[in-house]
């Protein structure tokens, strides 16, 4: 207390000290006075009130254990006089055991009193109950079997109370209700029957349906009782629980079933539809049944059995189960896309279980799906796998049905431009675009696969066609009457190759997403070009057969004299390119080009195998004359001809090499052949001195100095222009060729 008064007094101090800290605060201590006395008397207040308070409730407590010892001590006594009272009582009670045995016997008399009527009559009751079973009066025949039932249960359960091991009596009782058992068991099988006929009795008759459910019901009912008694005294009588519910649900999934495998009517071999025919009819008997089911079944059941969506559930289980085992069959590939198309697309669709009748009942998308996705990918990939070797052999077969148009002794058919062409690039595309139409029913990703397994099939097959068009050329030149139409059906090849490339690039457009390209693009379009090119080749060789023979005169002693050489061979060529027209762009350009280039390195291959040496001035000038001559009449072949920019360039070389024949001084010949070489930049020296050689006056002094002035001062090739002499070879004087020269000079 001391310590506590010392604490209070330094606090005081301090807190006076901090009122007056200045002098002007002297004047307001009696103001400071009032205001601490104020406070002390309320928190003297204060305390009073929480002391007054608390003795208050101790005074309660006090009052209230005062109140329960006295309680406690009335108890005590209560407690006393009752187990004084049990103690003088139990001799009673062991003497009341006659009275009990009588209330139970008496009992079991009132029962079998109450019973006597339906005891006696228990025939005459089972077989009134058979004929109502028989008229279809289920309800009544119901009633009578229940009144039996409760007669038999009520005895047994009075026979087990009283002796519960006593098993002769009960079997007793068995025996005399044993047609009640009977009865009950024919009642049931009505009720399947009508639930089995459910579709069709809603329809014709829906109180029947109505009976045989509030039956199960009622059988519900009785069930839930026998069970519940069951629990308490541990007898239950003979078939119960029944459970007709469980076997109502039972039966109807049996219906369900019944009726979706009984869908199918026709098979394989007597019909190539039989897959979409049952699909069809298992796609007409679910909806129309489930329309029944929602717009008259539900009324018929109480509204918690749930009823719509317990049929709804059944029908997709029993679809599920059968698309699962037709699954397994050895499908061909139409019908595996015929299925794939229906499981995938139809059965979720406004067609089946998405039909707006249906969507305000149920929620397709919680539906499992109808098949497990392995099945699925097993039978995308059996579909994948039979049509590979499908589209195989119908490419195979369509380019054998090709090539034996290709003997064909008329011409090939035209189209809408006046292009030949074969039926191979629309026979081939319309397998394509018929597999696609299918793939595209079943799934966007699928459809991407296949039209990917198309393009690489393609590319196979392109390969194929390619070596076909070789071995067509080369059978043609082991006999060139035949076949009579070989270039109008080659002509026909190389547009196949553009028409290929038009229907592929329609076949992406229409069935990929995506617009980059793949390897197999690529693939398929180098091939293509190498086909066309090849045809062209193949074409221009033709050509150059029949031009053979006049090449070889081209600078010859012949050709010198006066050689209609040139003139046939534009006559000839513009013959051929009457046909050539029939050929599409580009590869028509392209051919024109190729045949200008060819034509000018044949008439340059012959300057430079050197079939002539120009004797003097006026041979050589005449020879250049021609030569220029017939240059231009190239140029004016293949302008109308249309064969491009290069036409001016190609047939310049041949005018070119002309000039270097038509110099008449030659000591100009250096700055000529500079001219040429600046002009052709790809010329190379053995050229220059075959050129030399053939205009004969070149000493060989002046051979060297032109050869080593031109090696210092060498033009290099840029190569942006396409070379005319970088294929010419210049052929080598070999010794039997100089001898004969030799021999030829020395007899003249």
């Amino acid at each position: 207390m001391e310590e506590t008064s010392r604490e209070a007094v330094a606090t005081a101090v301090q807190r006076v000290a901090g009122m007056l800290q200045r002098s002007d605060q002297l004047d307001k201590v009696e103001q400071y006075r009032r205001r601490e006395a104020r406070k002390k008397a309320s928190v003297e207040a204060r305390l009073k009130a929480a002391i007054q308070s608390q003795l208050d409730g101790v005074r309660t407590g006090l009052t209230q254990l005062h109140s329960a010892l006295l309680d406690v001590k009335d108890i005590q006594g209560s407690l006393a006089d009752v187990s004084k009272d049990w103690r003088q009582s139990i001799n009673t009670i062991e003497n009341l055991k006659d009275v009990k045995d009588a209330v139970v016997q008496h009992s079991q008399l009132a029962s079998a009193v109450e019973n006597l009527k339906n005891i006696f009559s228990v025939p005459q009751i089972v077989s009134g109950t058979k004929v109502l079973i028989e008229q279809a009066d289920l309800l009544q025949a119901h009633r009578k079997l229940m009144e039996l039932e409760c007669s038999r249960d009520d005895l047994m359960y009075e026979q087990y109370r009283m002796d519960s091991k006593n098993t002769s009596d009960m079997n007793l009782i068995s025996i005399y209700f044993e047609d009640v058992q009977e009865l009950s068991d024919e009642l049931a099988k009505q009720l399947w029957m009508v639930l089995q006929r459910a579709m069709v009795t809603v329809r014709r008759d829906p109180t029947m349906l109505v009976s045989v459910v509030r039956i199960i019901e009622r059988e519900e009912k009785i069930d839930r009782r026998m069970v519940d008694r069951k629990k308490q005294t541990g007898f239950i009588p003979p078939g119960r629980p029944k459970r007709w519910k469980d076997k109502m649900f039972q039966v109807l999934e049996g219906t369900v079933s019944t009726r979706i495998e009984g869908t199918q009517s026709v098979t394989r071999e007597a019909d190539k539809m039989w897959l979409v025919r049952l699909l069809e009819i298992t796609r007409k008997y679910v909806l129309d049944d489930l329309i029944i089911v929602k717009n008259l079944m539900v009324q018929c059941f109480p509204q918690h059995y749930n009823t719509f969506n317990r049929f709804f559930g059944l029908y997709h289980n029993a679809v599920s189960t059968r698309v699962t085992e037709l699954a397994a069959e050895d499908l061909e590939a139409n019908e595996i896309v015929s299925m794939l198309t229906w499981v995938l697309n139809t059965y979720k669709s406004t067609e089946m279980m998405g039909h707006p009748e249906l969507l305000s009942e149920c929620d397709i998308n919680q539906l499992e799906p109808l098949l497990p996705q392995e099945v699925v990918n097993d039978l995308l990939s059996k579909y994948v796998q039979t049509f590979t070797s499908n589209i195989t052999g119908w490419l195979r077969k369509a380019l054998e049905t090709d090539k034996k148009d290709w003997q064909k002794e008329t011409e090939p058919e035209a189209d809408q431009d006046g292009y030949y062409q074969t039926t191979l690039p629309a026979i081939v595309f319309q397998m394509f675009e018929q597999n696609l139409q299918v793939a595209a029913q079943i799934d966007g990703d699928f459809k991407e696969q296949v039209l990917k397994l198309c393009l690489k099939q393609m590319n196979t097959f392109l390969v194929r066609y390619r070596e076909e068009a070789v071995t067509y050329k080369e059978e043609h030149l082991r006999d060139r009457q035949l076949p009579q139409c070989y270039v109008q059906y080659m002509i026909a090849i190389i547009n196949n190759c553009q028409t290929f490339k038009e229907s592929i690039n329609s076949l992406k457009r229409k069935y990929s997403q995506s617009s980059e390209p793949t390897d197999s693009d690529a693939a398929i379009e180098r091939t293509l070009n190498e086909v066309a090119k090849e045809g062209c080749q193949f074409l221009l060789d033709e050509v150059f057969l029949d031009l053979e023979h006049h090449l070889t005169e081209l600078l010859t002693r012949k050709w010198v004299t006066g050689s209609h050489a040139v003139d046939t061979i534009c006559v000839t060529v513009e013959d051929y390119f009457n046909d050539f027209n029939k050929i599409k762009k580009p590869f028509n350009q392209e051919m024109t080009s190729e045949a200008l280039r060819r034509v000018v390195v044949e008439y340059i291959k012959a300057v430079m195998q050197k079939r002539i040496t120009f004797k003097n001035a006026d041979e050589r000038r005449e020879g250049a004359e021609r030569m220029i001559k017939e240059a231009e009449q190239f140029k004016f072949l293949f302008r109308k001809l249309a064969a491009g920019e290069d036409t001016d360039r190609l047939c310049g070389a041949i005018a070119a090499i002309a000039e270097v024949f038509k110099l008449t001084d030659p000591t100009l010949l250096f700055l000529e052949v500079t001219t040429l070489v600046s002009k052709y930049p790809d010329i190379r020296e053995e050229h220059i001195q075959a050129l030399l050689a053939v205009r004969g006056d070149a000493s060989r002094e002046m051979r060297q100095m032109i050869i080593g002035t031109l090696s210092e001062n060498k033009v290099s090739y840029s190569g942006l222009t396409q070379p005319i002499f970088k294929d010419i070879t210049v052929p080598t004087m070999s010794m039997t060729t100089m001898t004969s020269m030799a021999t030829a000079k020395l007899l003249k």
